[in-house]
């Protein structure tokens, strides 16, 4: 493993995925006790999708305090039911709350009939109690969350907006396999915002595999704006991002060679 600094991001790089995920769940793990032991009670936001499994995986053999937590995710679809497939809702309900048994888990209402006030609802919840910690990746097209490029706003007064899928965001999820094809991925979703997800005391970033090695490269380098909302990363000194060899591998000229 290896660890560097880019402007205020913290970068930790391991050779192996497996070495990776684990690092990423002792850090969860740390985070959210620590919470517990001041507080008696944390609030984490977890991201869903296939490049949070390994890490979801090992954070099973983690002492996290889950009857002391509480769960958010940070998008859904709208129009989808919680039990199709691609729903975020799903994706939480079987890898966070039945395997750990959180003390509560709030769900955002993809099939709400007032989109915009379910994401009130949302909001409100969130800006309860401050958010101990942010699980998240970087989408393929540099998104955080479903904020999309040209579309995120680093200082958006909202917390939870619906937004429009880009179509690189439409081919992901068919290329993750969550959708059969294009059309029939929903094109609007329901999504916190850049501050609502950097707002977390701590913010964790799992970007793992090749599929992910451009954006991070992106991520490292662009300039930092809407156009690519995960460079926004850089100016966030409470944030780590977690790569493997894979999705480190295009930017191994800016990064240590892990061990």
């Amino acid at each position: 493993m290896s660890d560097t600094q880019i402007e205020d991001l913290h970068l930790a790089v391991f050779a192996a995925t497996a070495d990776m995920a684990a690092a990423a769940a002792a850090n969860t793990a740390e985070v959210l006790r620590r919470a517990v032991l001041e507080r008696g009670a944390a609030r984490v936001v977890i991201a869903t999708g296939n490049s949070q499994l390994a890490f979801v995986t090992a954070l099973a053999a983690e002492d996290v305090p889950w009857a002391q937590i509480t769960v958010f995710h940070m998008d859904e679809y709208v129009g989808i039911d919680a039990d199709h497939p691609a729903s975020f809702r799903r994706w939480i309900r079987e890898r966070i709350a039945e395997p750990f048994g959180p003390a509560r888990v709030e769900y955002i209402d993809g099939e709400a009939a007032d989109v915009e006030a379910e994401c009130a609802r949302y909001e409100a919840l969130l800006r309860e109690a401050p958010i101990d910690l942010t699980c998240m990746g970087i989408g393929e097209n540099g998104h955080l969350a479903f904020n999309e490029p040209g579309q995120a706003d680093f200082d958006d007064a909202r917390w939870v907006k619906p937004i429009t899928l880009t179509p690189e965001s439409l081919h992901q999820q068919v290329g993750e396999g969550h959708f059969p094809d294009v059309d029939a991925v929903p094109p609007t979703a329901i999504s916190l915002t850049i501050p609502a997800l950097l707002s977390a005391r701590s913010v964790q970033v799992v970007a793992p595999e090749q599929r992910k090695a451009a954006a991070v490269r992106n991520t490292l380098t662009l300039p930092i704006d809407a156009t690519c909302p995960s460079t926004i990363l850089r100016r966030t000194p409470t944030a780590t991002l977690y790569l493997d060899a894979a999705s480190a591998g295009d930017s191994l000229d800016l990064l240590p060679t892990p061990a």
